[in-house]
């Protein structure tokens, strides 16, 4: 541009003393040869005749006229001596378009959302609640008079306690049962947002909000448990009872949230008495299990006794029939029993041989009677 504004701006081909290099007359002059000086190839010859070519201007003629102005102002050039190309709109509608090209797309960026199908627009005129957008492309006016929001209403945020992300405090797991034992309970809590417009103006930190909730309800569920309870099969009570009393305390807080579960995920005794809850712990272990097997002998022994007064009533049943009988072969398989377990020797009447039975002779013979000592050595 500073090259082009310096080959229009060209010194004017006068001189300082009002002459140009052909004498007086200048460009339009036709008595420089009067006063002395050159004549101006250019000028008309004496008699008012053109000389030269008298053909139209040529387009290049055109364009630098054009350029220049009309040859008004400064240097040959009009408005200001730069050089206007022809047909360009003038500084005041580049202007105007520039502004209007803004204003447009600020109207479009700012008038149009897009929102998702997990999603909800909470729409904000001056900063008071004004709708709820549903999924798709919504129009509103555009900003600053109105913020949309978009809020996720399907996604399942998680809350840890105590929380990983900052380490948590001791005191926070620590809780005091019924039985005034204390349990280190490490659990988690599963919401979502049911009401967008609650959850966005109802309650000013609702994360918090919700946190001093879960252990407030968690510390009043425990308090109402055993230690047995918190740290065995009573864990699936306290966490219903928990989501229930969660429940209840934001749904009066008008918070828009919906508890989604509530998972007890470690729980055991302070670090300070590890060891002795262990050794505790082993002892009743053990108790079941002697508890069990008592219980699994008293079944064998019952069922038994059951069986023998079974026995007894099938063999009573046949003494009413025939007492004489059943009384004999009682008493014969009695003996049986009897005899049958120990050394025996049958003596039977004179002049008959006894029974003696060979196998068994070598278990009743007596061991040896050491001899008696000499009558004269005893005295």
């Amino acid at each position: 541009m500073t090259i082009l504004s310096r080959w229009f701006s060209r010194p004017s081909l006068q001189s300082a003393d009002g002459k140009g290099p052909w004498g007086s007359g200048g460009a339009g002059g036709g008595d420089d040869d009067k006063s002395g000086g050159p004549r101006n190839p250019w000028a008309q010859p004496p008699g008012g005749k053109p000389r030269g070519n008298t053909a139209a201007p040529s387009a290049l003629d055109e364009f630098l006229k054009r350029a220049r102005g009309g040859g008004n102002g400064p240097g040959g050039f009009g408005g200001g001596g730069r050089p206007r190309i022809p047909g360009a709109p003038s500084a005041t509608n580049l202007w105007l378009i520039a502004v209007g090209v803004i204003v447009v797309a600020w109207i479009i960026l700012t008038s149009f959302h897009s929102i998702g199908p997990q999603q909800r627009g909470v729409v904000t005129f001056l900063g008071r609640y004004s709708e709820t957008l549903d999924p798709g492309i919504r129009m509103t006016l555009p900003a600053p008079f109105v913020d949309v929001a978009k809020v996720d209403v399907a996604a399942i945020n998680t809350e840890t306690f105590p929380d990983e992300g900052d380490g948590g405090s001791e005191s926070d797991k620590l809780m005091l049962t019924s039985d005034q034992n204390i349990v280190d309970l490490d659990y988690s809590v599963r919401w979502q947002i049911s009401n967008p417009q609650d959850f966005a103006f109802q309650i000013a930190d609702p994360r918090g909000t919700l946190r001093a909730t879960a252990m407030s309800a968690m510390r009043a569920a425990v308090a109402t448990a055993t230690l047995d309870d918190a740290i065995g099969s009573g864990r699936n009570a306290i966490e219903v009872k928990v989501q229930q009393s969660m429940q209840e305390i934001l749904d009066g807080y008008n918070a828009g949230i919906r508890i989604q579960g509530v998972a007890i995920r470690g729980a055991q005794a302070p670090a300070q008495v590890s060891d002795a809850f262990k050794e505790v712990s082993a002892a009743q272990q053990q108790a079941q299990s002697d508890i069990s097997k008592a219980r699994g002998y008293a079944q064998q022994v019952l069922a038994k006794a059951q069986g023998e007064a079974a026995a007894f009533d099938v063999i009573y049943a046949q003494y009413k029939l025939a007492p004489d009988v059943t009384r004999k072969r009682m008493y014969y398989d009695t003996m049986e029993q009897v005899l049958s377990k120990s050394d025996k020797t049958i003596i039977q009447a004179p002049g008959v041989v006894p029974y003696l039975p060979l196998p068994g002779i070598a278990k009743r013979l007596p061991d040896a009677v050491p001899a008696a000592p000499a009558q004269g050595a005893a005295q």
